[in-house]
């Protein structure tokens, strides 16, 4: 007989764990979002992506797949999606920071000291 999560937790877990692991489970669940997905929630295509974006599809399947890309591509594909990117800094002394541009925070083209 299978066991589901639920019956795991249960047994396993106080009410308070139970309640911790499924506030980080979607924590998790919400943070999982990939690109391809954020394409396809907009129901395009990669090759009309790419139209918007004047590269190739392959560009497109590539950005997708990648673990690490340029803040400017990233800012690029979101833009030909109709969106916005928000780079957001959270520190836990201090309200959210909106960072609009780098470029303002490095005038003297050497990075931050």
């Amino acid at each position: 007989m299978a066991l589901s999560s639920d019956d795991v937790l249960n047994r396993h877990l106080s009410a308070a764990g139970r309640k911790k692991a499924k506030a980080r489970s979607r924590e998790l669940i919400a943070e999982y979002k990939t690109l391809q997905e954020l394409r396809k929630a907009r129901e395009l295509t990669q090759s009309r992506l790419a139209e918007i974006l004047g590269v190739t599809q392959d560009n497109v399947s590539r950005i997708e797949k990648r673990s690490d890309v340029l803040l400017s591509t990233l800012r690029s594909y979101v833009e030909a999606m109709g969106g916005e990117l928000d780079l957001v800094v959270r520190f836990p002394d201090h309200e959210p920071v909106h960072i609009r541009s780098l470029s303002d925070l490095d005038t003297h083209g050497d990075g931050p000291r």
